[in-house]
């Protein structure tokens, strides 16, 4: 073939620079353009557009997501990481019991009753083998700090009045971390099998309490120090005044690369570094930058991620799913999730409104993806391309339900002061 008959011949990396940078642009656009209304999000609208992309003839073939685990666990590694570092940083409490007797709850009560009751809804309603249950369970447990920037708390520098809000983002905030445990169980029983003597005593005293407590230390010292160097340097050069929220990838990098070296969770690190970050000088001018930095880079991972999600949603990614596997997905989310916040909840003094939004808005995407992903490239589960269907199917649902709910139920049950 010669050069000028390939003038016009279409390249798949040409197309895909094309289609990413058109995806950037939407992701620079819409949240502006969708500020004023209270239903449609931009997930939404970035997972719809890639289902219809998908849909038109010429489109090339996905890659099977069971036997290229590697691109999609890397992928949206990096995009959890950024989300955990702009919700850190939009904590503007402090440490405190007052400001984490909620999240305890959710995390210590509602995290396991999900994962159990998932857990055993995938073995007896949907035949999956018992270690693809236990996965089932560990990867749509964890809420998302990614896709829940409309139900989160304010941004540094503004007023944040609302329970709901805080115990919404630090639980999505750190069951993304402690979420790594039963991942890591689910990984053990497919190895070794069910029988505990095969891997109770190291699950327990690695992936539980040393890799827990890791992440955190690792997270508490490097916050610390970076806050001390980023906030306690002058800007003096024009190039360290110019560059203000480019130390949030420090912020974000640094402690994650830390954590997993000492083969700790980074998940935990990160989260814990963006807290501790927020408290040194809370009311520097810097907070604010880093935070919307990584607020802008999130945006991004949002945009690519939920066009994937909606490409692999119209591109066969469901096909396993049977009716009984839909009721599965649709328990998870309308039954598991609510019932098992409202008894984390119980006892409270959290008006029933307020309980029922918390217990509603466990909002499902990017972590769970990771989560499976990573478990799928470290373990063989022969039935790992029916959970990938059963999380896609929960994702996909959970974004166009919280979606279209998360704005009017927050604001409903948000007013000035708690």
């Amino acid at each position: 073939m010669n050069d000028q008959s390939r003038v016009f011949l279409l390249q798949q990396y040409e197309v895909g620079l094309l289609l990413v940078g058109a995806i950037i642009l939407a992701a620079a656009i819409l949240p502006r353009l969708l500020s004023r209304q209270r239903r449609i999000t931009a997930p939404l609208l970035y997972m719809a557009a890639g289902a219809v992309v998908f849909l038109l003839p010429g489109t090339p073939e996905l890659p099977n997501l069971v036997d290229n685990a590697w691109w999609p666990m890397r992928l949206t590694e990096l995009g959890v990481i950024v989300a955990l570092t702009s919700a850190g940083l939009k904590l503007n409490r402090p440490f405190a019991w007052e400001t984490w007797r909620i999240s305890w709850r959710l995390l210590a009560v509602t995290m396991p009753l999900t994962i159990a009751a998932t857990a055993a809804l995938g073995w007896w309603a949907a035949g999956l083998l018992p270690a693809s249950a236990l996965l089932l369970g560990a990867v749509i447990a964890p809420t998302d700090p990614v896709l829940a920037s409309d139900v989160q708390t304010t941004p540094p520098g503004e007023p944040d009045d609302s329970q709901a809000r805080l115990a919404l983002t630090t639980e999505a905030g750190l069951n993304d971390g402690l979420a790594f445990p039963f991942t890591n169980l689910a990984i053990a029983v497919a190895l070794a099998g069910l029988a505990p003597a095969g891997w109770l005593a190291d699950w327990l005293l690695v992936d539980v309490a040393y890799k827990v407590v890791a992440g955190t230390l690792v997270g508490l010292g490097a916050g610390y120090l970076l806050a001390k160097i980023i906030i306690g340097t002058p800007a003096t050069r024009k190039m360290a005044r110019t560059m203000t929220g480019v130390p949030s990838l420090s912020l974000t990098l640094i402690p994650y690369g830390a954590a997993e070296l000492v083969s700790s969770y980074g998940f935990i690190a990160v989260f814990v570094a963006a807290c501790t970050f927020r408290q040194y000088e809370a009311d520097h001018d810097f907070q604010v930058k880093l935070h919307n930095f990584s607020e802008e880079i999130e945006r991004v991972f949002v945009a690519v991620l939920m066009f994937l999600i909606g490409a692999y949603a119209v591109s066969g990614g469901l096909a396993l799913l049977t009716p009984a596997m839909w009721l599965v997905v649709l328990a998870t989310l309308f039954v598991v999730r609510p019932a098992a916040g409202l008894v984390g909840l119980a006892g409270t003094r959290l008006p029933w409104e307020k309980r029922w939004a918390i217990a509603f808005l466990g909002i499902r995407g990017i972590g769970s993806i990771y989560y499976l992903a990573y478990a799928v490239f470290h373990a063989d589960f022969p039935d790992a391309g029916t959970v990938w269907a059963l999380m896609l199917a929960t994702v996909v649902i959970s974004v166009v339900i919280h979606g279209l709910a998360a704005r009017p139920a927050i604001e409903k049950v948000t007013p000035s002061v708690d």
